[in-house]
C-alpha cells in the first residue's frame, strides 16, 4: 500500500499556567513521560524535548492526518491530567491555554533540536532565540 510522503516538522511551544514555575526536578520526568507517551500514541516523532520551569519545547514530525490543535491539546491534556490525577494530586498544576507553534523545514532540524536540549543553559545565559519563545499572541 502507498503511503502519503510528508516532513511535517512543528517546533511546539507552551508554557505553565501564569507561567509560574511548576515545572521542578522532582516532576519534570513524569511529565515528559507523558508528552513523550502521548506522542507515541499519536504517531508522532519525537525529535526533542525540553523546557525550564515555566515552559516545554517539543520538536516533532506529525503525520498528515493529524490536526495542529489536537496534537496540543492531547498532549498538554494528558500530561496536565498525570500530574493533577497521579504525580502531584491536590497540588495546582495547569498549563497556560494558549501555544506557540512553529513550521520548520528539514533543513533547520538539527538547530532546533540542538536549542531545544539546551533550554536550561540557553536560559541560564539568557542566550535565546525570542521567536521560538514566544506562546501566544493578544488579540
Amino acid at each position: 500500500m502507498r503511503k502519503p510522503f510528508t516532513q511535517i516538522y512543528l517546533h511546539c511551544v507552551w508554557s505553565t499556567w501564569d507561567r509560574l514555575p511548576l515545572i521542578t526536578p522532582e516532576n519534570e520526568k513524569s511529565i515528559y513521560a507523558a508528552i513523550l507517551a502521548k506522542c507515541h500514541q499519536l504517531e508522532c516523532d519525537v525529535i526533542a524535548l525540553g523546557g525550564v520551569a515555566d515552559h516545554v519545547h517539543l520538536l516533532i514530525k506529525v503525520p498528515p492526518s493529524l490536526c495542529i490543535s489536537d496534537v496540543m491539546r492531547e498532549i498538554k491534556g494528558s500530561s496536565s491530567h498525570l500530574m493533577s490525577h497521579h504525580v502531584t494530586p491536590g497540588e495546582f498544576f495547569k498549563w497556560q491555554g494558549a501555544y506557540g507553534v512553529y513550521s520548520i523545514s528539514q533543513e533547520h532540524v538539527p538547530r532546533v533540536k540542538a536549542y531545544i536540549e539546551r533550554q536550561k543553559q540557553h536560559h541560564a545565559e539568557q542566550d535565546l532565540q525570542p521567536e521560538w519563545e514566544i506562546t501566544f499572541t493578544e488579540g
